[in-house]
């Protein structure tokens, strides 16, 4: 199977149309049709149905152009990789705490160190790192949650806790000056979550599994992606949150929210280096992952 006619093929799917492909790939619009018609004969199936007004692709079509897609993704992804071995680029996937908190605080330390490396950064949720790392996007990951795949490799790195925070009002501040306070009544408050596929989220749905609570009984007032809007919109008194202590931290310290602990056993979550397992690190992301662990070593261990 050629990889051009892969190619010219994905080009018809993603564009519509035989003439609109032929434009971006720089091939004549008979080239691209012998692509397909290549393609079909060799998968002996009919892969798109060509009309004088449009392109209908077949179930078969639409399950080679995923493949396709994918192939032809890795390809770059490599090619890129190679040609960026010389420039000394990590390609690093984060999720919302690690981009947000911990790498303002260990990109400069190790910059000094190796000032030849640069860095092209991506920030998603936990999930979507990981994803990345498969598909090839990244060389590394930092992220919230332990991802169980066999292709993947996750490190546990910085030892963080999640926290229930709430605006400063007199009520909130009444509980939390009362000794034997009953989190389930916290819980009755209008309440943000985090998105789908966060680690956050994942910490907070243990949490209140463990507690005995159905999201479905919660008072849900927002979902957010972000964790500053959710900080600020607790400060303004939107509702309440259970987020990552290290992400409160810095309101909390302002007086802006109040933070409850939550019980250590439901509480306690990590932050992890993830990558691929067969994936040989280059020495300049294998010193970047060092440094990393000797950075939070006292925060992992302590």
């Amino acid at each position: 199977m050629d990889l051009k006619h892969l190619q010219s093929f994905v080009a018809v799917v993603q564009y519509g149309s035989f003439t609109k492909a032929a434009e971006k790939l720089y091939l004549s619009q008979p080239t691209i049709s012998t692509h397909i018609h290549l393609l079909e004969e060799e998968l002996r199936s009919c892969l798109m149905i060509r009309t004088k007004r449009s392109v209908e692709i077949t179930p078969r079509g639409q399950e080679l152009y995923e493949c396709a897609r994918s192939i032809l993704d890795m390809r770059d992804n490599l090619l890129r990789r190679w040609m960026e071995e010389n420039d000394r680029i990590i390609q690093l996937g984060a999720s919302t705490i690690p981009s947000a908190y911990i790498l303002p605080e260990i990109l400069p330390e190790y910059g000094k160190a190796h000032p030849e490396v640069y860095f092209s950064i991506h920030q998603s949720d936990s999930q979507g790192v990981a994803d990345g790392i498969l598909s090839g996007s990244f060389d590394l990951g930092l992220i919230g949650m332990d991802v169980a795949h066999e292709q993947l490799t996750c490190v546990p790195f910085y030892r963080d806790r999640m926290v229930l925070i709430t605006p400063v009002t007199p009520y909130f501040l009444s509980l939390k000056n009362q000794e034997g306070l009953s989190l389930e009544r916290l819980l009755q408050e209008p309440i943000i979550l985090r998105e789908q596929g966060s680690g956050s989220k994942k910490s907070a749905d243990r949490f209140l599994e463990r507690m005995g609570i159905r999201e479905e009984e919660l008072k849900i007032t927002a979902r957010m992606n972000d964790q500053e809007s959710i900080k600020n919109l607790v400060a303004g008194g939107l509702g309440i949150s259970i987020l990552s202590e290290r992400a409160a931290r810095n309101f909390v310290d302002e007086k802006r929210v109040l933070a409850f602990l939550l019980p250590e056993d439901t509480a306690q979550r990590y932050l992890y280096i993830v990558y691929r397992k067969k994936y040989i690190l280059r020495p300049y992301i294998q010193a970047f992952v060092d440094q990393l662990k000797r950075r939070y070593a006292v925060a992992l261990n302590g």
